[in-house]
């Protein structure tokens, strides 16, 4: 198993992990029951997926001295610029708290699949 292996099942990951919490946030907002504390480590995990997938990209290009597709890194770096601006409006937007992250998260996970999509042609 390469590096370029890892990263694409990694794509899967974040593309999954980030769908399902984007879908669990949002139905939160609406819904009381679903806000629980594994809520927010789902979040966690799916976010901090991003910054691995982004570590496994890069070492992919250099071990394997791989040339990605235009623009598939600029998705990369906008997605983790995404987690940093999601991060910095959670106490501005404490009463949508859930809206914020059930759509970035959905925003997220739209940026991944669009990066895949570029590698994958």
């Amino acid at each position: 198993m390469t590096l370029r292996d890892i990263h694409v099942a990694g794509a899967w990951f974040v593309i999954g992990a980030n769908a399902v919490v984007g879908a669990w946030a949002l139905g939160a907002h609406y819904v009381e029951r679903l806000r629980s504390r594994a809520l927010w480590w789902a979040v966690i995990v799916a976010e901090v997926g991003i910054f691995v997938q982004i570590g496994f990209g890069v070492a992919a290009m250099k071990v394997d001295h791989l040339q990605p597709q235009k623009f598939h890194e600029f998705y990369g770096f906008v997605a983790l610029f995404t987690v940093a601006i999601i991060y910095s409006y959670r106490t501005q937007l404490r009463d949508r708290l859930y809206l914020l992250y059930g759509l970035g998260s959905l925003f997220l996970m739209g940026l991944a699949i669009r990066a895949f999509y570029l590698s994958s042609r």
